[in-house]
């Protein structure tokens, strides 16, 4: 009997041995589970950040080179008044006196499909 009741306390030990060997790994793949899931989140938020920031530098390309346009397209409207303004300077006496002899100094002429009635 002793020696059954041996055998029974050796494997309730090794039965005891067991489940603890199970918890223990149980504890260490919830463990591992819970650090996968950090090291996913912290990934995630790099990618984030990198692709905000790619984002971003995207959008200030655009709507810089777009300021940039706006910029160019004042300068070049400013430039072309000037122009205007200095031919407007430069060809007003001469256009005004062409006008002025045109109206003033009229030449009469008998008109090229006028019949002469005797």
């Amino acid at each position: 009997m002793a020696s059954q009741s041996q055998g029974i306390h050796q494997l309730l030990q090794a039965e005891r041995r067991a489940k603890d060997k199970l918890e223990e790994a149980k504890k260490r793949k919830v463990k591992r589970i819970k650090q996968a899931k950090e090291e996913a989140m912290v990934e995630i938020d790099q990618y984030r950040m990198q692709t905000d920031k790619e984002f971003r530098m995207k959008q200030s390309k655009v709507m810089g080179s777009q300021s940039d346009l706006s910029e160019e397209m004042e300068e070049q409207t400013l430039e072309k008044i000037k122009d205007l303004r200095a031919n407007y300077s430069k060809y007003m006496e001469s256009m005004l006196s062409q006008l002025l002899n045109t109206v003033c100094d009229v030449k009469p002429e008998i008109h090229a499909n006028y019949r002469a009635t005797n």
